[in-house]
């Protein structure tokens, strides 16, 4: 589905608004997503901000570049080819030795629970044995006290799937959401 040009307007608008300082260090970012709109209009807004971005399209591709690159974030979508793509990719690169450290963000269109009173994997399971969340493919909790957050999603057998990630966005990604989280996660 491609954003409308008022979505692109409304992104490039807010973009101009923010008053954030470049980055000095010249970080590296990734992002895959298969829709080219997305990946060129957050792009603009990164390199704006003095960030060196790389794209690929896909899982296969973006695993690739970020092995070779080795970025010091990733900005990961969820649905590409298949329905859990970037969560695959993600839980990938939090098991990998050498990149399990690296900030990833997942852009994201499904609803973040929220909690301030147990560990986000113990609360996505909590949130799986209500009735009302028990059919859900996916879970996505994020803590609001400590921002730890992360993805308990079933897979195509049927198991449950769990792996931290450092931070959700909501699609349409909001520069004014975006930048910040990014800035928190980088000077960490």
């Amino acid at each position: 589905m491609l954003p409308s040009p008022f979505f692109k307007l409304k992104i490039l608008l807010q973009h101009k608004k923010l008053k954030f300082k470049k980055m000095e260090n010249n970080k590296k970012i990734v992002i895959v997503d298969d829709d080219i709109d997305i990946i060129n209009v957050v792009e603009s807004v990164l390199t704006a901000k003095g960030f060196t971005v790389l794209s690929a399209n896909d899982k296969k591709e973006g695993l690739a570049l970020i092995k070779k690159e080795k970025p010091d974030l990733a900005i990961l979508d969820v649905m590409m080819t298949t329905q859990f793509e970037g969560f695959e990719l993600a839980n990938e690169l939090t098991n990998d030795d050498i990149l399990k450290d690296m900030p990833i963000i997942i852009q994201t269109s499904i609803d973040v629970l929220t909690t301030t009173k147990a560990s986000v994997q113990a609360m996505a399971r909590e949130f799986r044995q209500k009735p009302e969340y028990s059919d859900l493919r996916v879970i996505l909790v994020k803590d609001l006290v400590t921002g730890n957050a992360g993805v308990d999603y079933l897979n195509e057998q049927n198991e449950n799937v769990w792996f931290p990630v450092s931070a959700f966005v909501r699609k349409p990604v909001d520069a004014n959401i975006l930048i910040p989280e990014i800035a928190r996660l980088l000077n960490k």
